[in-house]
């Protein structure tokens, strides 16, 4: 059994449910353009048409802009990291760097090298604390690989809780873009947040904090036209574990309904979980 489900609310089943965390999220997440930089435009660090790099030669301003445009533009991940890693190796104060580690950290993410990806986001943010594409695609990406035999597990929950929040916060503040229009704003700024509740929805989960993870989650689900089936789960799994089988149900049906490596397991979820609403109910 899943060290998960420290109360093995599915009993029966037998899963190992961080492996399928995973990659049922990451597999969403690349179908939904989580973590693909340039979904949010200006918002918190992110890709600009033009930037000033400030006092230095326009011939040492093209050639960073030339290395630069070089990185995004490159698709093999091989060459790509050999880009940025020569980008950053000449260019170590361009205000052009952050960018570049946004980028790596999205390569080896896309490869599943977790340190190295955690490593670029705190590059990353150390330039730009506020960049809500680090702080949200990092902050998700933790707990839904998180593996408790690893040294420094718990600190690995604790980033990313703090990443999630001041996602949050800074969402919450942050003014439109020049070259957004309000419904792109809107539609950028919603994705991040349902993914900043999510991420925060993960680390509860992991800490069998049920009742804060149930409240996360719903926000990262109510009222989203494409939840992510992982949330959908957990919650489930949540309201099983607060003895709210109904809710659980639900959940699990909901989960249900979309197509992917977690639809089957959630049906036999929300038929187990209808029954145990039965049983509880007074007689």
């Amino acid at each position: 059994m899943n060290a998960l489900f420290a109360r093995k609310p599915l009993g029966a089943i037998c899963i190992a449910l961080t492996a399928i965390l995973a990659f049922a999220s990451i597999s969403w997440a690349q179908g939904q353009g989580i973590g693909d930089q340039t979904q949010m435009g200006t918002m918190g660090g992110g890709i600009t048409d033009q930037l000033t790099l400030g006092s230095i030669s326009h011939e040492e301003e093209r050639q960073q802009d030339d290395a630069y445009k070089a990185f995004l533009k490159e698709q093999n991940p091989a060459k790509k990291i050999q880009l940025g890693d020569g980008f950053l190796q000449k260019y170590p104060k361009s205000p052009l760097a952050e960018r570049v580690d946004a980028g790596l950290m999205n390569v080896y993410r896309s490869q599943q090298d977790w340190k190295d990806t955690y490593r670029l986001a705190d590059s990353a943010l150390a330039l730009q604390p506020d960049d809500v594409d680090v702080l949200t695609t990092v902050g998700w990406t933790i707990p839904h690989v998180y593996n408790p035999s690893d040294p420094d597990a718990d600190q690995e929950l604790n980033k990313a809780e703090t990443y999630a929040k001041h996602a949050i916060d800074v969402l919450a503040k942050l003014p439109k873009p020049p070259d957004m229009n309000d419904a792109q704003f809107a539609a950028s700024k919603a994705k991040r947040t349902i993914q900043a509740h999510s991420a925060l929805g993960l680390v509860y989960f992991r800490r069998d904090d049920y009742e804060n993870s149930a409240k996360e989650l719903g926000q990262s689900t109510k009222d989203n036209p494409t939840p992510d089936p992982t949330d959908l789960f957990v919650l489930g799994a949540d309201f099983q574990n607060l003895s709210r089988f109904s809710e659980a149900a639900d959940a699990f049906g909901a989960c249900s309904q979309i197509a992917g490596s977690l639809q089957n397991q959630c049906k036999q979820n929300a038929d187990a979980t209808k029954r145990q609403a039965d049983v509880s109910k007074p007689k």
